[in-house]
């Protein structure tokens, strides 16, 4: 038996959309790391890009369990003294840029190199409900549906 190794003729990628409505932001980050570095695949070879493209949309509606929202406190410092800034998750989820939060989670979750960066180039992450993408006619994958835990309704 022969090992495979995909060559870059061979790859097929697909176009997945993901409605993030109401998905716990973790395991939503895990199953999109995994469709970007195509491991969900039977062709899937470690130093290619063989994952697929993909489209989040309603990144301002996911949701955290716990207390996560109010007690995750992100610190940065300016440089300056005295210059220690915070802010919370509820802060960047209503700010001006919610796509972050769950563009940081997945970013977290891929390997770090140059190929996880050419892959993360696949991911397309809109706060609101439209998308720029209906002429790839992408594929709908419900997130949700996946296990019980990945939805919260509260």
């Amino acid at each position: 038996m022969k090992t495979y190794s995909a060559k870059p003729s061979e790859i097929e990628k697909q176009w997945i959309l993901i409605d993030a409505t109401d998905v716990v932001v973790g395991r939503l980050a895990a199953v999109v790391a995994t469709r970007l570095r195509g491991k969900h695949k039977p062709s899937y070879t470690p130093h290619m890009d063989c994952g697929d493209n993909v489209i989040i949309i309603n990144a301002d509606k996911v949701k955290y369990t716990g207390k996560k929202l109010d007690d995750k406190i992100f610190y940065w410092h300016t440089g300056h003294p005295g210059g220690i800034k915070e802010r919370s998750m509820r802060d960047l989820l209503t700010g001006k840029y919610p796509e972050r939060v769950l563009e940081k989670a997945i970013e977290r979750m891929m390997p770090k190199g140059p190929l996880a960066r050419q892959q993360l180039k696949n991911l397309r992450v809109y706060a609101g409900a439209e998308h720029p993408h209906e002429a790839q006619s992408p594929e709908v994958l419900d997130a949700a549906s996946l296990n019980a835990k990945n939805k919260r309704v509260k």
